[in-house]
């Protein structure tokens, strides 16, 4: 079984695009798949179909049902806000501990053949009191897919984020390049050539904001998963 961390090198990045597109790429592989999102912020209540949960939860084909939200994204919270702040609005402590001890739990009880624990914000955005991102990540210890945009200004977000994660050890498999929705933005093959220039050697993907998968799944074989 592989497990891997999604992170973001930014809020707003597509990390929840890339965990969905890499879920549907193992299931056309008929593998088994699972994600787990702990925490989420801006999140309605009445509304969450594309949410990052209930795109998560359509992707592997479930109901979007109070159930599965509770198992997939157990802290919820409405502001969009760093989720610390988020709770704090609402009267509601969030300790990191908790979050990593259900993270922990749930890659246990998973029987899947990919697991996918999407973070939330980027890397450095505070997750829980006193704790970022990267503590969670630090805490798990899971190889990480880290994503970056195409913006203006994102390669050095990227580039940052991928230092950080090289300074603290934690293992990076990949690295995907999210498209930009604003038309404006930069060019994107240019933006992730260039990633991939100061990559040294780690494996980088384009991520457009198509339905198509089949850079997903070349990213599964980048992981060396294969087909049941």
């Amino acid at each position: 079984m592989t497990a891997l961390f999604i992170a973001g090198a930014h809020t707003d990045v597509g990390k929840t695009h890339v965990a969905c597109a890499l879920i549907r790429a193992a299931r056309a592989r008929d593998l088994a798949v699972d994600a787990f999102k702990p925490v989420v912020s801006g999140f309605d209540a009445a509304d969450w179909t594309d949410s990052d949960p209930g795109r998560l939860l359509a992707a592997l084909g479930r109901p979007l049902s109070p159930e599965a939200l509770a198992a997939i994204s157990p802290w919820r919270f409405a502001a969009p806000l760093a989720p610390p702040m988020a709770a704090k609005l609402e009267a509601r402590a969030l300790p990191l501990g908790p979050i990593v001890e259900a993270a922990r739990t749930w890659l246990a009880a998973s029987p899947a053949d990919l697991r996918l624990v999407e973070g939330v914000g980027g890397l450095m955005s505070p997750m829980a009191d006193g704790a970022t991102g990267l503590d969670l990540m630090r805490a798990l210890g899971l190889p990480a897919v880290l994503v970056g945009g195409s913006y203006l200004g994102a390669i050095s977000h990227t580039l940052t984020a991928l230092e950080v994660l090289r300074a603290q050890g934690l293992p990076v498999t990949a690295l995907a390049v999210s498209e930009a929705a604003d038309p404006d933005a930069p060019d994107f093959a240019a933006t992730v050539a260039s990633v991939a220039e100061h990559a040294h050697g780690l494996p980088v993907l384009a991520a457009p904001r198509t339905s198509d998968v089949a850079w997903a799944d070349r990213l599964l074989t980048a992981f060396g998963a294969g087909s049941r």
